[in-house]
């Protein structure tokens, strides 16, 4: 299984981006979504995550009301919306992908089995 995770760039506080996320190498549902955060000497964050079972989403607080994951499972594709984009929000994004571990677990920080490279998020005010 092979993630690649896109859709990152510059943006100025208050505009939006949609991050993508190619899952391939397998069918997309079987696989919980996740994407998570990390920013320069911070803790890695779990920001958000949907089911595959239920398509029940999760938000961490700092993004709820701002961020939207989504599944496409048809094209192997997972998204993340991200509105009102602030300077906190700042950090590499990754997608994650796991076929046992549940949305619950990414929460409480365990790692998913996959993951893309990354792509950066850097929003300036």
């Amino acid at each position: 299984v092979q993630v690649v995770d896109s859709g990152g760039d510059s943006v100025q506080s208050g505009k939006s981006l949609k991050l993508s996320c190619l899952v391939s190498g397998s069918t997309l549902d079987n696989y919980a979504i996740g994407w998570a955060r990390q920013a320069p000497g911070k803790e890695l964050e779990a920001v958000a995550c949907i089911s595959n079972t239920d398509g029940r989403t999760y938000y961490a607080d700092s993004v709820k009301g701002r961020f939207t994951i989504s599944r496409e499972n048809a094209n192997n594709m997972a998204y993340l919306q991200l509105n009102n984009l602030k300077p906190d929000d700042t950090a590499t994004y990754s997608c994650r992908a796991d076929h046992e571990l549940t949305c619950p677990t990414f929460r409480r920080g365990y790692e998913f089995e996959f993951w893309g490279q990354g792509t950066q998020v850097t929003v300036s005010s």
